[in-house]
């Protein structure tokens, strides 16, 4: 059997078990040379071959270099037995050889010759094959890529280690890597919460209620001996920033009972079956330190009514849920744990959850009012240096609407901008400014002066168009403030009104009101047509312009105020979110094409009308709207009382809202009657 010499080559690296398949003579030894290199050979000098007798090479070595010699002469010297020990490299290529006279031979480019491994071993010449760099790398290889891996695992072993607090654990315990299902809660005591309802303002409502599960945790023998159900959780619902969270810490610590506290996202997991898994060691952890308050921040999170989404199936949110009304109502129940949750979405939780039982109440903490909003800034004013006119109600007038959160924001940022001026006290200067870069950002880096004399201008006209108009229809929201300094949120100019308190609160807002609106929001284009003319009105007025459509379409198609379209609701508010899979398998209503054109022709009527009453109470108030527009230019703002005080002095007038019917005309109005739909 015939082999080439690139194939012994090859086997001799990559098996020694191979080599032994050539069966050499008994009396040639195979070897593996563990440090010789062919390119360790030093560089050949000066050698001569000089032919003997019987054409036998007689090579002569200079300085006792390898002699390059020709491969024919290599095999005369090998059937001439002149050859003791040959040594391959790894790929078959090159060879180094001594003779009997000790010297050392070398040829640089071996031939494919499958006879020569043949002839060595006929002429029993000690062969050696260098090993291959894979060959000798193998223990390193092995080595390396068993690096990674142990990394990993080491990585994983740490922070096993770090989340149980370094003890270790068995299956499933705190120090062990697939603990994953145990729960990331942190039970809170009472010195470490640290709040009580003296801490809480703004919301009494909500503590009124509150009370009463607080007594409950102190005294259920009071209510169990008169055969009373202690509610077993409850729900906050109301906008970010009431202090929802602040109030559950409250009842912990007004109670003295430990406070367990997670955020509804923490229970849902990439890994089916850990969110149920969190929510039955929360609860075994409540068990253990009953009585107690479990608190889930964001239930909604979670908490999502079950089968509302595309998708569908028991997914892991579903088991999750599933697991939190077994602990809540399961067979064994759980004694003396009150579950408090938070959620600005209650009407997108599961009806499961709120059914008696589970969470029996329903808390409803609103936006605070004047009296709430003022006692706020009293809590969050504690520490800070305020100026002696400083007046707390006059921020609380200033602020309709503003959250807990907003109100502390808002006074640490006038903290934050006095200390920023070098000032060791804080001045209404900077409360004001807070308010402002709460409400619509920053002033711009230096204000109009980045505007032309015209812009300015042109600004100026604007904001005094929807100052007057709203100043001069009745029962409309006060003027705070106007001012022409750009802002970081794009608008170039600002009129601050201030709405009723009770109208805020109830949320209920009149016909006349909601039209008054309509003109408010137009005033600013009608300054500007009639100062610089209609060829010359601005995209300026495009944020009012959609808020007039926006509010006359919901006037006619969901508030039933058009007589002539009648109290029919042709749309209503989008649900969205989670329960768009459910409504996109309802069928809406279809109306008709004389209905849908009456809604057109109503909707237009509405807009002309306050056109029209926009227009009327500019034109009749022209000089009014010069001065506020030329003052606005000169001192970039003008308050509250400056405004009161020019309307006096120029004896403006409130006008009646004028009421225009079908029968119009039609040249004066800057929008043509709408086609009927078909």
């Amino acid at each position: 059997m015939k082999f080439s010499t690139l194939a012994v080559v090859a086997s001799l690296c990559s098996n020694m078990s191979e080599v032994t398949a050539f069966a050499p003579p008994a009396s040639t030894q195979y070897t593996r040379a563990a440090q010789l290199s062919m390119a360790d050979m030093p560089p050949a000098e000066e050698t001569s071959v000089v032919a003997a007798s019987s054409d036998m090479p007689v090579i002569q070595s200079r300085g006792g270099a390898p002699v390059d010699v020709r491969y024919s002469d290599f095999l005369k010297l090998v059937n001439g037995d002149r050859i003791e020990k040959v040594t391959f490299s790894a790929d078959g290529t090159q060879l180094l050889g001594v003779d009997t006279d000790g010297t050392r031979i070398k040829l640089e480019a071996l031939p494919n010759d499958p006879e020569l491994l043949t002839q060595l071993t006929g002429h029993k010449v000690d062969v050696t094959v260098l090993p291959s760099n894979e060959a000798a790398g193998g223990l390193g290889d092995l080595a390396q890529s068993l690096i990674l891996p142990a990394a990993l695992f080491a990585g994983l072993f740490f922070l096993s280690r770090r989340s149980g607090g370094g003890m270790p654990g068995g299956m499933g315990g705190p120090g062990n890597p697939m603990g994953m299902g145990k729960s990331k809660a942190e039970i809170q005591m009472i010195p470490d919460t640290g709040v009580n309802f003296e801490d809480v303002a703004g919301c009494d409502g909500a503590k009124m209620e509150l009370v009463e599960v607080v007594d409950f945790l102190k005294q259920p023998e009071v209510y169990s001996k008169n055969g009373c159900r202690i509610p077993r959780g409850v729900i906050l619902d109301g906008p970010p920033g009431t202090g929802k969270t602040l109030l559950a810490k409250a009842v912990a610590g007004e109670a003295g009972v430990p406070f367990i506290s997670i955020s509804g996202s923490e229970f849902v997991e990439m890994f089916v079956g850990v969110g149920a898994s969190r929510v039955r060691d929360i609860f075994s952890q409540a068990k253990k330190n009953a009585p107690c308050i479990i608190f889930i921040d964001e239930i909604d999170a979670v908490g999502r009514q079950r089968g509302a989404g595309f998708a569908g199936g028991n997914d892991e949110r579903e088991q999750t849920i599933n697991q939190i009304l077994v602990e809540m109502d399961g067979f064994d129940g759980n004694p003396g744990i009150i579950t408090i949750a938070a959620t600005n979405r209650v009407d997108v939780l599961d009806q499961a959850l709120l059914r008696p039982g589970r969470f029996d109440r329903k808390i409803t903490v609103d936006l605070p009012d004047f009296k709430g909003r003022t006692r706020i800034l009293g809590v969050h004013a504690r520490g800070k240096p305020l100026e002696p006119d400083v007046d707390l109600e006059a921020i609380g007038r200033r602020t309709p609407g503003f959250s807990g959160a907003q109100l502390e924001n808002l006074m640490n940022e006038a903290a934050i901008s006095a200390a920023r001026l070098g000032k060791s006290t804080i001045g209404w200067e900077q409360i004001d400014g807070a308010v402002d870069r709460i409400m619509v950002g920053l002033e711009k880096n230096g204000g109009t002066t980045t505007l032309s004399i015209k812009q300015n201008e042109l600004v100026a006209y604007h904001e005094a168009g929807h100052a007057i108009c709203g100043a001069l229809i009745p029962d409309y929201d006060q003027v705070q403030k106007i001012s022409i300094i750009p802002r970081s949120n794009g608008a170039g100019g600002l009129t601050f009104f201030s709405p009723q308190e009770q109208r805020l609160e109830s949320g209920m807002y009149s016909k006349q009101y909601l039209e008054s609106q309509l003109a408010v929001a137009l005033g600013g284009r009608l300054a500007e047509e009639l100062i610089f003319g209609e060829d010359f009105v601005t995209t300026g007025a495009s944020n009012d312009i959609q808020q007039v459509a926006n509010i006359a379409k919901r006037m006619v198609k969901e508030w039933g105020m058009s007589e002539k379209v009648g109290l029919i609701a042709l749309s209503t508010p989008q649900s969205g979110g989670p329960f768009m899979g459910r409504s996109m398998g309802q069928r809406g209503t279809t109306w008709g094409s004389k209905i849908m054109g009456n809604v057109d022709s109503e909707v237009e009527r509405l807009v002309n009308n306050s056109y029209l009453t926009a227009k009327k109470i500019l034109s009749e108030n022209m000089p009014l709207l010069d001065h506020l527009a030329r003052t606005l230019v000169e001192q970039e703002v003008v308050s509250a009382e400056e405004f009161q005080m020019m309307l006096v002095e120029f004896n403006a007038k409130v006008v009646e809202f004028a009421v225009v019917g079908e029968e119009r005309n039609r040249d004066k109005l800057p929008f043509q009657t709408l086609p009927t739909s078909v």
